[in-house]
């Protein structure tokens, strides 16, 4: 596939980032499969968050979409399509397509209920019986990356109002009577500071992965930071020419795991083992479990396997519990050795 061109070059390199391996291995996932739920990622200011998320969008492999659709819809598949395109086709009419690169939207910060779902023209719809819609964020994020900045400061209704987004891959908006919808699929990138405060446990659970990032404390990787930085400053063109190759076999890479995520199988043994480890850790509720299938299923494709393995639940296992785990009684967070509980679900060495 080919890299996305012109002012986009000078985003600096997903493969140019230095460290964070846990977060850029989460992101990566959530690309390879949205179905995981988004990832939220906690910690300092200044550890390459927004950094990471736009520069992973520029890795990914162009869309087709209908060429006039405000949402985008794909041409060829109508279950995801909104009701205007769903309509057209039933008509007869051929939908003109192009093909687009996935975009980072922002959510910011202070935005209202309205310009995240949507407003209805009421005095229309009552008046002159039209249903006008003015689409808000979640329409212009489908099919594409949404990333809010802050999440925890948003307030509690518009987190949940984004999540169950995420979760049903539509937006439904709702105004005296009157009812809207519209395809809002999208890859949820949240980001906090806990020392801000906390998202409540409810809304913690439902986004999919979680990430703890901090500064790196080796002196050689802050000191190879700060000379990429200065580099890339200095003459972003070249920079990202540098890493041209990387950054296309990265590409490629994600590609071939994209395409190739139906076909890697799930044995009933590794699901013995996620549910084995959910039980053991007293997860509530069984959306770890799922969400480390899909995780580990990506990895899996991503690695270029066929079939996952106690290796990859492992591996993503981490980023699924690190916002489920209860508390020891002790206080502070159990240290477990997830290796060995997988490892004796199943019987293995």
């Amino acid at each position: 596939m080919k890299l996305n061109s012109g002012p986009a070059r000078t985003i600096f390199p997903f493969t140019a980032l230095v460290g964070q391996e846990s977060m850029k291995q989460s992101l990566v996932l959530n690309a390879i499969n949205p179905a995981i739920g988004g990832v939220l990622i906690r910690g300092e200011k200044g550890t390459a968050k927004s950094t990471a998320v736009r520069a992973l969008a520029r890795l990914l492999p162009e869309f087709e979409v209908v060429a006039d659709c405000r949402y985008g819809c794909p041409p060829d598949q109508p279950e995801v399509q909104c009701a205007d395109c769903r309509a057209r086709v039933a008509a007869g009419e051929a939908l003109p397509r192009t093909r687009r690169q996935m975009r980072v939207v922002e959510l910011p910060i202070n935005a209202s209920e309205d310009r995240v779902v949507g407003t209805i023209d009421i005095e229309a719809a009552i008046k002159q019986g039209e249903r006008r819609f003015e689409p808000g964020v979640l329409a212009e994020a489908n099919r594409n990356i949404l990333y809010v900045d802050e999440v925890n400061l948003l307030d509690d209704h518009l987190v949940d109002v984004l999540l169950d987004a995420a979760a049903m891959g539509v937006n439904v908006v709702e105004r005296e009577g009157i009812s809207v919808w519209h395809p809002s699929r999208f890859i949820l990138v949240g980001t906090m500071n806990p020392e801000e405060g906390e998202l409540r446990p409810q809304l913690l659970d439902r986004f999919g992965l979680c990430v703890d990032v901090r500064g790196l404390r080796s002196v050689e990787e802050r000191v190879e930071i700060v000379h990429r930085r200065e580099l890339f400053e200095e003459d972003p063109d070249a920079f990202v020419e540098t890493y041209e190759e990387p950054e296309q076999a990265e590409a490629e890479r994600i590609a071939a795991a994209i395409a190739n995520l139906p076909g890697v199988e799930v044995d009933r043994q590794v699901l013995v083992a996620i549910a084995a480890l959910g039980i053991e850790l007293d997860v509530d509720g069984h959306r770890a479990d799922l969400v480390t299938r899909k995780a580990a299923q990506a990895l899996t494709a991503y690695e270029g396997r066929p079939r996952v393995g106690l290796k990859e639940i492992e591996l993503v296992a981490p980023t699924v519990l690190a916002h489920r785990v209860k508390p020891s009684a002790q206080g502070g967070q159990r240290t477990v050795n997830i290796g060995e509980i997988l490892r004796n679900a199943v019987g293995g060495d």
